[in-house]
């Protein structure tokens, strides 16, 4: 018979699944699963990871303290309601400076602020029942990928340029959330990090996006106020504003939020100014959205260079170098582009974008993009206190949720139906009535024109798939008036 360990060996060569920051020792109890591009790593990591990538640190915002009534405030967020100035990044000296300049005094009994300090956005915790052995809950997903970084390549024989992926919770410690769920404690996290040869710069995939358009806002714009300005990736790239990979995930991006129904005006492209770069990044842009609350990062796209493995080799003394079989050179890849966003904004993004108070109807509809409508069907009897028809509607709803998303609902009139659907913006409705019974048809409601078809029975399944796909409503059956 097997054992454990003989398990737990067979599961590292394969690559199923190892233990979490290995290279340091790891941490007992704590496993993470990587396979062929795509990882999850663990929540508590040994804390040597921290150290290595520098949050222990340095990973801070600035807190102000009032120097009567000790209120405290995150320092960067209230420069910018008093002043509409943006301060992100800037070192607690100019925090300071312009604390002073400005006079800023405390929200709450407007004495004056002690002078700003940094507060780590880590949340600690002890591991095992002996306290002092300190452990953080990951503030974001990319160390994880950088110290797994050599078994994910070995595993599933990866070859430059290749990216590895995560997504899964992450913790900050955050002085002051806000905006609904924009800037919370505990969010979701998708991370990817692409890995290049330093030698080998020129993206391959360039090619597939230099027609496409960003609204671009420079550091040079920024500092000279001047506006943003849409430009193709092909202008871009002749005036040297950004690398080719730069230019190709921002617009695989871009181009991801609006193939699903993202509205491509309110986004743009900011790159950072020198003082508001992370300690490990060579350019960073943002790509931003116009929430209600003004422009702010969706996400950030970063050239990490090799300073992430670079670190963890120094401490761990693992190597994690690649070996070129083509060159039959060794050396430590680079991480040219980290797409990062959060869950948590996209689902913001998207929500702001699909909802629209339609005063003809009466109700809110939620125009999501069907691929992400959260039913792609609801079934309704025609008449709840009718058995036959609410018997032929569960036979189609046991159809129809098969294969989708799908809910039944025969409470009330059925115009209170369809808005019920259009709220939680489901992408179908349908009804079966009297007509129903009789040749097996039923009618097939549009949420965004509210338009109807009759359609057979045993053609629905078909259809619902092909209209998620964007296929048109009148294909699958004339439109009832």
């Amino acid at each position: 018979m097997i054992t454990i360990e003989d398990l737990a060996k067979f599961c590292k060569k394969k690559g199923f699944v190892y233990q979490n920051s290995e290279i340091y020792g790891g941490l007992s109890g704590v496993w993470g699963r990587g396979d062929v591009v795509g990882m999850d790593g663990s929540i508590i990591t040994n804390p040597k990871v921290w150290e290595a990538s520098g949050h222990v640190e340095g990973f801070t915002d600035a807190l102000l303290d009032c120097s009567k009534c000790s209120h405290r405030v995150r320092a960067d967020q209230f420069i910018e309601e008093k002043l509409k100035m943006d301060v992100a990044g800037l070192s607690l000296d100019k925090i300071n400076e312009i604390i002073h300049h400005h006079k800023l005094k405390c929200p709450k009994c407007n004495s004056d602020f002690r002078p700003a300090k940094g507060f780590n956005l880590m949340f600690k915790t002890n591991v095992g029942p002996v306290e002092g052995s300190i452990a953080y809950l990951r503030p974001e997903t990319a160390q994880l990928i950088f110290a797994d970084f050599k078994l994910v390549q070995d595993n599933a024989r990866l070859k430059l340029p290749f990216g590895i992926a995560q997504i899964g919770r992450v913790f900050r410690n955050e002085i002051a959330p806000r905006d609904f769920i924009f800037r919370c404690r505990e969010f979701e996290q998708m991370e990817i990090e692409y890995f290049i040869n330093p030698e080998k710069k020129k993206c391959p995939y360039i090619g597939e996006v230099l027609e496409h358009e960003l609204f671009v806002y420079t550091a040079e714009m920024q500092e000279k106020k001047l506006l943003p300005k849409n430009m193709k990736v092909s202008e871009i790239l002749d005036k040297g504003i950004m690398s080719e990979w730069h230019a190709y995930w921002l617009s695989f991006e871009h181009n991801w939020f609006i193939s699903l129904g993202a509205n491509a005006d309110n986004f743009r492209m900011r790159q950072h100014l020198d003082e508001e770069k992370s300690h490990y990044a060579t350019d960073t842009w943002d790509l931003e959205y116009k929430f209600p609350f003004g422009w702010k990062e969706l996400q950030g796209i970063a050239n990490r260079s090799n300073f992430d493995l670079s670190q963890h080799m120094k401490l761990s003394k693992e190597d994690l170098s690649y070996f070129d079989e083509e060159s039959k050179k060794k050396f430590i890849p680079h991480v040219v582009c980290e797409p990062s966003l959060g869950v948590e904004r996209t689902f913001l993004v998207f929500l702001l974008d699909a909802y629209e108070d339609d005063k003809k109807r009466g109700n809110v509809v939620l125009k999501l993009h069907p691929k992400l409508a959260p039913y792609k069907a609801a079934v309704f009897p025609l008449l709840s206190n009718k058995p036959e028809l609410v018997g032929k509607a569960k036979e189609v709803y046991a159809l129809l949720r098969k294969e989708f998303n799908c809910f039944f609902d025969a409470s009330g009139s059925v115009g209170r139906r369809y808005a019920r659907a259009d709220e939680n913006g489901t992408f179908l409705c349908c009804t079966i009535d009297f007509q129903s019974l009789e040749d097996d048809t039923v009618t097939l409601r549009h949420r965004d024109t509210t338009q109807q078809i009759r359609i057979k029975i045993k053609d629905i399944v078909d259809a619902v798939a092909k209209l998620i796909n964007g296929e048109d409503l009148e294909r699958f059956g004339e439109i009832v008036k």
